[in-house]
């Protein structure tokens, strides 16, 4: 299937599930900005639409099996792997992220206080959003739609992607304050692990937020189940 240059970035990430591991090598908002057309995202962010389109060609040459085409799978089935692959590791990761940060501005903090200070209570409050959002989708959104009610979930599934986008906001400034996840010289083991865990929650963040925002959302809005 032909890829238009002017479709939106999220529409393509749902029909080629393959074209997002291009769309984050080049730090593409697939999920939260999902609805810009491609040509626009590029123009904004100095890249070559035709460079994009070619790579995602690339990338869907090259796999070794077909990744799965949510968008045509039951909405029971799309949610239980949101829950298993996205939030169960979440319950655990961010309590681990969040020891592993308060550790290094304790011991490393005389090396970068603002740095690290802000750093600690912006993925705090990331964290605790997180875990509020996830609690009220097990236990209020996802039940409804799985009970074929996701048309009368308008109000829940707006509140979900308003903050989507806050989490969102937070995940740019994590990149912000870490200069994209650079290791400092001095980073101890601890330190270097803080940065490889945020810079992995943040693409698994991405992946989530788009099977909900360009996915599940908008069908179970529509009742394709």
């Amino acid at each position: 299937m032909t890829i238009d240059r002017h479709q939106t970035v999220g529409a393509i990430a749902v029909e080629h599930p393959a074209a997002t591991r291009v769309f984050a090598r080049h730090g593409i908002d697939y999920c939260c900005g999902g609805g810009a057309p491609l040509n626009e995202v590029c123009g904004a962010n100095s890249l070559d639409p035709e460079q994009i389109l070619a790579e995602i060609d690339r990338e869907l040459a090259g796999r070794d099996a077909p990744a799965t085409r949510w968008n045509d799978r039951p909405l029971d089935e799309l949610i239980e792997h949101i829950l298993s692959t996205y939030h169960r590791s979440l319950w655990e990761e961010l309590p681990r992220l969040g020891s592993m940060a308060l550790k290094v501005r304790e011991v490393h903090h005389d090396k970068a206080p603002a740095m690290l200070s802000e750093l600690v209570s912006t993925f705090a409050s990331l964290k605790a959003e997180l875990e509020e959002h996830m609690h009220k989708e097990e236990q209020i959104l996802f039940p409804m739609i799985r009970a074929g009610q996701g048309a009368f979930a308008e109000g829940p599934i707006g509140c979900m992607e308003e903050e989507h986008e806050r989490a969102g906001s937070a995940l740019a400034r994590l990149r912000e304050l870490t200069h994209d996840y650079e290791v400092p010289e001095e980073a101890c083991t601890t330190w270097r692990a803080l940065w490889h865990g945020l810079a992995e929650l943040e693409a698994s963040l991405h992946e989530h937020i788009h099977l909900e925002n360009n996915i599940l959302f908008p069908r179970a809005l529509a009742s394709r189940s």
